[in-house]
């Protein structure tokens, strides 16, 4: 195989590698780094003698993926406050480059719970139609126990995905108002816009302020945020693009103290059921106003 076939191949193969590798690891900094590590294996072995190129190339990325999670345990145990994974964003003009339901953030972080193998068990079949024959390959592991770990994962994570689709124009429309109220100190009209499970997840990483456990009912949210309103630090004064954030109707905004998203995640009564916010600055690098 040429040099030029040899980087067509794997060109080929590159945005199915950092979907798989955004999914393993919640961040898509992490994932160009694995697929570029993937790559530079690629290039070093005779690629004409790989029967299968796809399947050697998703092997590698996925036990990268595995090898990075085992090794960012400590560092992801010890993280301060809610971890949340680095928004996906998508303007809301285009189509869709995924599913809602396979990179929603209440999946991510279903995903986040499991094993590094169960995850990579779970989404090699489940997102990525592997069969256990291929996936017992891939991570070295007997077909019976790829099994058993896909049945494991699958019960961790079958309540996760979005199971209302709600349209566009309605999400918009229920998320504007939904800051305008915020922004009013509307409590009442806020708390009539959230289910009574309603949760509020804020990432800050440490970094910047966030809330250091999840909000869980719709009391707990309302009162943070007007904690936060009093203090005058949300809503944020400054420019708010609404956005498809990991599927979802969500905005991105820049604040006094810098720029945050968050995604609204709607239950089929037409409430919001849970609200995301990401203020790390780690996971914001690629944002634009």
């Amino acid at each position: 195989m040429t040099e030029t076939a040899q980087t067509d191949t794997f060109e080929a193969q590159r945005k199915r590698l950092t979907r798989l590798a955004y999914r393993m690891l919640g961040s898509l900094a992490e994932a160009e780094d694995v697929v570029q590590d993937a790559w530079l294996r690629w290039r070093g072995v005779e690629a004409a003698e790989i029967a299968d190129p796809a399947g050697w190339l998703v092997r590698v990325t996925t036990r990268l993926c595995i090898d990075r999670l085992r090794a960012d345990a400590a560092q992801r145990k010890a993280y301060r406050g809610p971890w949340l994974p680095e928004p996906l964003i998508e303007d809301i003009a285009v189509d869709p480059v995924e599913r809602a339901e396979d990179v929603s953030v209440a999946f991510l972080l279903a995903l986040e719970r499991l094993s590094p193998l169960e995850r990579a068990v779970f989404l090699l079949h489940e997102a990525f139609d592997a069969d256990y024959a291929q996936i017992a390959r891939t991570l070295g592991r007997s077909e019976a126990a790829c099994r058993q770990l896909a049945a494991r994962a699958r019960a961790h994570v079958q309540d996760a995905r979005p199971r209302f689709h709600v349209p566009d124009a309605e999400a918009a429309r229920l998320a504007g108002a939904f800051m305008e109220a915020a922004r009013g100190g509307d409590w009442s009209r806020l708390a009539g816009m959230l289910t009574k499970d309603a949760i509020l997840i804020s990432d800050g990483g440490g970094k910047r302020k966030a809330a250091l456990r999840p909000m869980v009912g719709r009391e707990d949210v309302v009162r943070l945020i007007q904690g936060l309103a009093s203090r005058q630090t949300w809503p944020p004064e400054g420019r708010v693009r609404l956005a498809r954030i990991n599927g979802a109707l969500g905005a991105v905004m820049d604040g006094p103290d810098g720029a945050q998203t968050i995604a609204f995640e709607m239950a089929e009564d037409g409430l919001i059921d849970a609200i995301y916010i990401v203020r790390n600055p780690d996971k914001l690098g690629r944002l634009s106003l």
